[in-house]
């Protein structure tokens, strides 16, 4: 830790500035996580219990379970769902709209962890050129042994705002991709998920227990 810290110290006032950057990445990360991790259902499974649900006519029960999911899949299911006694196209509009609710916030902030590895990585690349500009005027302006002191110094300084910079940019953009990825396989989840509960209510209209319905 001791060696780290006095690299950071080396890096000069341009290390404050890479270090701002990758903290908002880490924010805006740990943020993302969890948000997606909450909004994650096993589609599996609730395309089963729906399925039953749907298949029994107890779309009722079927409007609880999803309230009870509390995620935007099963939230926009529950909006197609409360419309099941309306026609196909009133079900689907419903769905749609719920969609247009939820998809934005499970997209929302991803994308500024790459600009925050593309600022982190500017900024070590004005570090670096800022230490080797001090570097230059540095020894300039010495003498004998002071020359070698200075130009190290500043080359130090440089070195450690590149490596400090590329680093912040290399976890902001593995962040990225794995949050990314995440967020592809909810969309998908969803796209998938919402087709089959829709062509169940098509295909089952006649099983629909519209009491039921009232009561949800």
């Amino acid at each position: 830790m001791s060696g780290i810290a006095e690299a950071f110290e080396h890096g000069g006032w341009a290390m404050y500035v890479i270090l701002f950057w990758l903290v908002m990445a880490i924010a805006f990360a740990v943020e993302r996580a969890v948000y997606l991790f909450r909004a994650s259902i096993n589609k599996d499974v609730f395309l089963t219990t729906m399925q039953k649900c749907i298949l029994a006519g107890d779309i009722g029960r079927a409007i609880k379970l999803c309230g009870a999911a509390n995620a935007p899949l099963a939230r926009i299911v529950k909006a197609g769902l409360m419309k099941v006694n309306r026609p196909d196209s009133e079900v689907q509009s419903a769905m749609d709209e719920a969609a247009l609710r939820e998809l934005p916030k499970i997209e929302a902030r991803t994308a500024f962890l790459g600009l925050f590895a593309n600022l982190a990585m500017l900024s070590g690349l004005f570090g670096t050129v800022y230490g080797l500009i001090h570097a230059f005027e540095a020894v300039a302006g010495a003498s004998g042994a002071e020359k070698a002191t200075a130009l190290a110094a500043g080359i130090s300084e440089a070195m450690n705002c590149t490596a400090f910079g590329l680093i912040s940019a290399i976890i902001a953009l593995a962040s990225m991709a794995v949050l990314n990825g995440k967020t592809q396989g909810l969309l998908d989840d969803i796209n998938g998920a919402t087709v089959q509960v829709m062509n169940l209510v098509v295909n089952n209209r006649s099983k629909v227990n519209l009491q039921g319905l009232q009561q949800s």
